[in-house]
């Protein structure tokens, strides 16, 4: 059996089966970009020699490491063919899969029949022994038969008159017209879009790029397909995989090579509401008096060094040198009533700033603002984006300029320029936030601070989101170097998502902790992250005057998570009591004042995300 009880597709295939598979997909194994893991799993199971793993573990470039990986596949599709279903087994286990996900897309297509067999290669020399022995003489004639068929094809692509041919000529199949075909063959109904689950979401795909479907979103009419850490809409993802020129999502993006026309013709899924077009008419009167030739319209290098010209011209007038204003397709008499309205600038005194760009929000981090090219500045839930980035975001503006369609508390990042409350840094500057090294870009993709507890300190980046924790604040915690690829506890769970079924209450509750892990960590670092004051991760009786007094069995956060990592629990019910019993405590203690209703908001929030995690 599989994951999460499900059948396991291995039970099903021969052994010359899996070979074929591995046959076909030893390139995209090869492409991980961390496969020490991988590697190491191979070699503890008996399925890679020691002497090649050091060998392996030695190389350093990218590129050395994926040639190194395709010669191990090789090496094992040709010495260890008759141990394919255990090599499968072995890669397929479930800390591999939460590291690798294209091992997951892999298992995924033998569970739902996506890959076919049908094509079956000729089985290489080394596949069994008694292959090896027959059939000599008829290789060279096989081998004679291909050269005369590739001498006849030339013969016939070629534009001149050849010589004569007695073979009987080949006739080519007709062409196939294109249709709307799903890989699920026809009068099978396990169509993967009525699978348990794939309920809510459906694995999607447009040109190389592959994403999540969220159905009740699209419904909306929301951003609904999630993909690299992003939220696109329809029209955005089929411009994010190279369609944009189709201007159909419904064509261009697909569900296991089923276009998603298909899939809202056939009622498996729900259109969203028809919007009305945006009046352009101030942008063509625009155009029209300030018309845009060739020259202008140059590349997107020049276009970048535009902008950083525009950036320095800035900073020369924030240190008073007076210049011509920048027309950003405002009047001068919006700025000036836009600068006189708004007197009081306290609310931009915080170092955290909402902002805003028309249906995409995120905040900005001041302390990280450089200019609009440089300094990933602004976090949304997707990752950090410099304000240039976070325009191009949103799918609705073609041309957006991020001082004029930035807002923050309704102004513009234009007008926080002048005010002073951000300042463009010099064109030449060499600090870490506008560096071009790739240390400092990489460190700008990651928080700076820990998700759970809100402070700095050695930090352990995700690879997947811009989240970074304490070693020790992450559930499971980390101890020393991660190895290859590390995925935070969050991505984990979205990335398996796909495996739970729903449920009622109680089976959730009288379900096993051992088999329900992820879960409890995602609920536990959830209620850790929503508890800004930090008022109920320690023990109570040592901060609270006279607390046992008035309670008698105190619990608290830390004393979950020691639980929890002591395998204390023994059903999903047990873990549960001990919250309700810290909100049960909190209640009790804490009638209408402050701290009763942060106990409140946490309780709303643990059972809403119980019942979502848990498909209640």
């Amino acid at each position: 059996m599989g994951v999460d009880g499900q059948m396991d597709p291995l039970d099903l295939l021969t052994n010359e089966e899996l070979w074929l598979f591995l046959h076909r997909k030893k390139t995209e194994i090869s492409c991980m970009k961390q496969p020490h893991a991988f590697l190491t799993q191979l070699r503890d199971h008996d399925l890679l020699p020691e002497k090649l793993y050091k060998k392996l573990k030695g190389m350093r470039s990218h590129e050395q490491r994926q040639k190194g990986v395709y010669e191990v596949l090789e090496w094992l599709e040709k010495e260890k063919s008759h141990y394919m279903h255990q090599f499968w087994c072995c890669v397929f286990k479930d800390h591999i899969l939460q590291l690798y996900p294209t091992l997951r897309l892999l298992r995924s297509s033998l569970l739902d029949g996506t890959f076919s067999f049908s094509e079956k290669p000729v089985v290489e020399e080394g596949l069994t022994e008694k292959k090896q022995t027959e059939g000599n003489g008829e290789k060279e004639e096989r081998k004679n038969t291909r050269k005369r068929k590739k001498n006849e094809k030339t013969s016939e692509n070629s534009d001149g008159p050849g010589p004569s041919s007695v073979s009987t000529p080949i006739k080519k199949k007709p062409a196939k017209k294109p249709s709307f075909s799903s890989s699920v063959e026809k009068g099978d109904t396990q169509e993967i879009w009525k699978w348990p689950f794939y309920k809510s979401q459906l694995p999607v795909s447009c040109g190389n790029k592959e994403g999540t479907l969220q159905r009740d979103r699209l419904a909306k009419g929301e951003e609904c397909v999630f993909a690299q850490g992003h939220w696109f809409t329809p029209s955005a993802f089929e411009q994010y995989g190279g369609k944009k020129r189709h201007k159909n999502w419904k064509l261009s993006i697909h569900c296991r090579n089923t276009p998603l026309k298909k899939l809202i013709e056939e009622g498996h899924l729900q259109a969203p509401p028809m919007k009305q077009r945006k009046r352009t008419c101030v942008q063509n009167s625009m155009t029209e008096l300030f018309p845009v030739s060739s020259s202008e319209s140059s590349s997107a290098e020049s276009s970048t060094l535009m902008e950083e010209e525009r950036d320095a011209d800035d900073f020369e007038k924030q240190r008073g040198q007076v210049g011509v204003m920048e027309f950003r397709g405002r009047g001068e008499k919006e700025e000036v009533e836009e600068e006189a309205e708004m007197e009081d600038l306290s609310v931009f005194q915080t170092p955290y700033l909402p902002v805003k760009c028309v249906s995409i929000s995120g905040m900005l981090h001041k302390y990280r603002f450089a200019s609009g090219l440089r300094g990933k500045c602004i976090r949304t839930d997707g990752g950090w984006f410099t304000p240039d980035e976070f325009v191009r975001l949103e799918p609705s503006l073609t041309d957006g300029l991020w001082k004029r369609d930035i807002l923050c508390h309704d102004k513009t990042l234009n007008f926080l320029l002048k005010k002073e409350i951000l300042r463009i840094h010099l064109l030449l500057c060499k600090c870490e936030k506008c560096s071009d090294q790739e240390h400092d870009l990489l460190a700008q993709k990651n928080d700076d601070i820990c998700y759970v507890c809100d402070s700095v300190g050695k930090l352990l980046c995700c690879d997947e989101c811009p989240r970074a924790f304490h070693p020790n604040c992450h559930l499971p915690a980390v101890h020393g170097d991660t190895p290859g690829e590390w995925m935070c506890t969050f991505c984990v769970l979205r990335a398996n998502q796909q495996w739970f079924y729903s449920m009622t209450e109680q089976d959730a509750l009288n379900a096993p902790v051992s088999q329900n892990r992820l879960q409890c960590q995602y609920l536990l670092l959830r209620v850790y992250r929503e508890d800004v004051q930090r008022v109920f991760v320690k023990d109570p009786r040592r901060t609270v005057a006279r607390y046992s007094q008035f309670i008698s069995q105190p619990m608290w956060l830390d004393r979950i998570k020691q639980k929890l990592e002591h395998v204390e629990y023994q059903t999903v019910g047990e873990f549960v009591s001990d919250f309700q019993l810290i909100f049960s405590n909190c209640s009790r203690l804490n009638k209408d004042n402050e701290f009763g209703r942060m106990g409140a908001r946490l309780k709303e929030l643990f059972e809403k995300e119980f019942k979502t995690i848990f498909t209640i």
